[in-house]
Order: structure tokens, then sequence, then C-alpha cells
């Protein structure tokens, strides 16, 4: 292992907890509270969900310096343009868009084939190129994903979304049996693979 970066979501999945509504203001003093920590890679929001949303992310990229500052975009154009809009002002942006790779999720949510989803996921990581080198691609609902369908239709995988809970074990013979980057790059991205373990306190 070469490196470990921390990816911090709090100003994301934080309001996913019960109770939980953080303003513009809120959200910038923590954003630039966790930079001052020396966090790498900050994810300020979904630019797309909300206004409130959408300013939140953009004040953030407009004042936090020293960390990325990720936007978080589903596959349609309209997110990924919404997603840049937001955060094109922070010092090292990024657009962090994701798309569910698992069976289950690609029949009964996507209600697409295989072959849509690989071509989905290629047409918005080519979107996301046109404004920033920095790119991340999460295949929703990963643990339940065939790794080698995983690894053939992003082509630049970060992290592998949760569900449920799964223990230490499983994550690790998950890691294990994901193939090597193979003719991936084809939309101009390096040919490598990050992976990001995604752990969250929901006591």
């Amino acid at each position: 292992m070469d490196q470990v970066r921390i990816f911090d979501t709090t100003l994301r999945d934080g309001e996913q907890s019960p109770g939980i509504s953080l303003d513009v203001g809120e959200k910038l003093e923590i954003a630039e509270q966790l930079a001052r920590l020396g966090t790498d890679i900050i994810e300020a929001g979904f630019p797309i969900a909300s206004q409130g949303d959408f300013d939140a992310v953009e004040a953030i990229a407009k004042s936090v310096r020293g960390s990325t500052i990720a936007a978080l975009s589903r596959t349609g154009f309209k997110d990924v343009d919404r997603a840049w809009e937001a955060v094109r002002h922070a010092e090292k942006p990024r657009i962090h868009v994701f798309l569910a790779t698992s069976k289950i999720h690609m029949e009964k949510k996507l209600r697409m084939t295989e072959d849509q989803v690989r071509h989905e996921a290629e047409v918005s990581v080519a979107r996301a190129k046109s404004y920033t080198d920095d790119i991340e691609f999460s295949p929703e609902d990963a643990y339940r994903s065939d790794p080698d369908f995983m690894c053939a239709t992003a082509p630049f995988i970060s992290r592998c979304a949760a569900f449920g809970a799964i223990t230490p074990d499983k994550v690790r013979m998950f890691f294990f049996h994901v193939p090597e980057p193979r003719n991936i790059n084809t939309v101009g991205l390096p040919s490598i693979i990050i992976f990001v373990v995604k752990a969250i306190d929901d006591s």
C-alpha cells in the first residue's frame, strides 16, 4: 500500500442521520475544520439534490483550501453539469459519479442491461472529464456486484458503496477477488483502480 488518503463524507452522509440538518454556514464551518485537520478529500454535498446543497458546495469550493473538494453526481448529464457548476471554484475540484452495478439494482432500480450500465458509466465519466481530470466513480452496491463486471464497467473505480453490514473478513475477501486493472482506459483516464472503504458509525 503506497498511500492512505482520508475521504470524508460527513457533509453529505451526515445529513442522512435522523434529525440532522445543516445549513450553509454550518457545513462551511465543518469543511474548514476538516481542512485544518488535513483531510485529503471532502465530499461537500450533492449539488443537484437541492438549492441549499448547491449553495453549500459552492461556498465550500470558494473558501476551503488545501483539501480536494468533491461534488456528488448521478450519471445524468444534468447532474454532472450541476456538480461542476458548484465545485468549479475549488482549488482542487473533483466530480464524484456513482451508478449501481449489482444485478438486483440494475434489474429492479435502473431497469438497465449490463451493456447499458457499462455505456452509462463511460459517457458520464467522459462528461465529467470534459470539466476536470479529477474524477471519482463509485459502483453503488458494490459488495453485491460481480467483481469482473464491476471492473469492466468502471474506467476509474473508487468507493464501494455500502449496504447493510459487512464484516472486515468479507471486505478483505471482496478485494482479493477484484481482478487487476485491464483495458479500462476508455475515456483517457489513468489506468488505475483506487479503492475507498467507507466506514459509518450508526450507533
